[in-house]
């Protein structure tokens, strides 16, 4: 376990912001401490010390437990010191998911700070979707605008198509799936409750 564990003299600032956004993703996707150190092969007592800043961890540990929370490593560092609070994030300072394998970007528009809501700018190329299956979250709603192109969405079975300028909303219960139903990307601000990244 040496190569998992850097022991940290002490909680600086990087090791506690890095423990801080991961105790929150990990709250976000309402996992336990436990569940978490489980997929990542890890001790719960490591997880629990390197969310307070106490320990820092090695590389690999940080991939097994980003892994953990679907989450890309980069989430952890990618924003500029300074360029996003508690309240605002600056547009040149998005966290971006790339979902290469179905033509889809998704942009962080809200702050981690507010878990109980997510706002997402999410744009599908043509013949992108969210996959084949539908499926759906266990709890909260989903909603949004579309901005540029047409979206197609199915919600319980139940095909639509959006142009620019069309919104949505719905239970998140619903099973549920889109795609790019033009042969121009489409592009959405997309927002659920409660976050899911």
């Amino acid at each position: 376990m040496s190569d998992q564990l850097q022991p940290s003299k002490s909680a600086n600032d990087a090791d506690d912001s890095v423990g801080r956004k991961l105790r929150l993703r990990r709250t976000i996707r309402g996992l336990s401490l436990q569940e978490v150190a489980d997929k990542a092969e890890i001790s719960v007592s490591l997880l629990s010390q390197i969310e307070r800043g106490v320990a820092t961890p090695s590389l690999r540990s940080l991939r097994l437990i980003c892994s953990a929370l679907k989450m890309p490593v980069g989430w952890l560092f990618d924003v500029p010191e300074g360029e996003n609070d508690d309240i605002i994030v600056r547009s040149s300072a998005r966290r971006l998911l790339n979902l290469s394998s179905n033509a889809m970007t998704k942009e962080m528009l809200s702050p981690d700070a507010i878990p109980g809501i997510q706002m997402l700018k999410i744009i599908i190329q043509p013949g992108g979707s969210s996959g084949q299956q539908p499926y759906s979250n266990d709890s909260g709603s989903k909603c949004g605008v579309v901005i540029a192109g047409q979206l197609g969405l199915d919600v319980a079975g139940q095909e639509h198509i959006l142009d620019a300028g069309d919104s949505f909303a719905f239970a998140a219960t619903k099973l549920h799936r889109f795609w790019c139903a033009g042969d121009q990307p489409v592009e959405i601000i997309w927002v659920v409750t409660p976050a899911i990244y």
